[in-house]
C-alpha cells in the first residue's frame, strides 16, 4: 500500500493525491500535522531513497525542503545531524509530499515519472 505523507493545506500533496486518485492506486494519507512518521517509516524511506541515489547524504538532502524558512537550521550540519534534525522537525523540513510504496520504494516531492512504476 503506497503512503503519502505531508499535510492537507500543501498544493503538491494534493497533486500527488489527485494523481493516484485518478489512475485508481490505492494510498493511504497520513497527516504529519496528527502524526508524524516514526523512526522506523522514516529510516525505511531513507534507505529506500540511499538505494536509488547511492548515498544516504544525497537521500537526507533529497527530504530536505530547501525552500522551508527553517532551511538555514539545517544546511551546516554534519550528514548524521542531519537526519536527526530532519526526523525531529518533520512539519517544519520534509520535502512534501514523501511517498512510500513498501519498504523498496519511496520519493520526495512531486514525482509523477517515479510512481508510473508503483502498483
Amino acid at each position: 500500500m503506497i503512503q503519502i505523507f505531508g499535510t492537507l493545506k500543501n498544493f503538491d500533496v494534493k497533486t500527488a493525491q489527485r494523481w493516484f486518485s485518478e489512475r485508481r492506486i490505492p494510498f493511504q494519507f497520513v497527516d504529519l500535522k496528527e502524526k508524524e512518521m516514526s523512526r522506523g517509516e522514516f529510516d525505511s524511506v531513507v534507505d529506500a531513497l540511499s538505494r536509488e541515489m547511492g548515498s544516504r547524504s544525497d537521500a537526507i538532502e533529497e527530504l530536505i525542503d530547501k525552500k522551508s524558512k527553517d532551511y538555514a537550521s539545517i544546511a551546516y550540519l554534519d550528514d548524521s545531524d542531519k537526519a536527526d534534525k530532519l526526523f525531529e522537525n518533520q512539519l517544519k523540513l520534509l520535502k512534501q509530499p514523501v511517498c512510500r510504496n513498501g519498504k523498496q520504494l519511496a520519493s520526495a516531492g512531486l514525482a509523477q515519472k517515479k510512481w508510473e512504476g508503483w502498483k
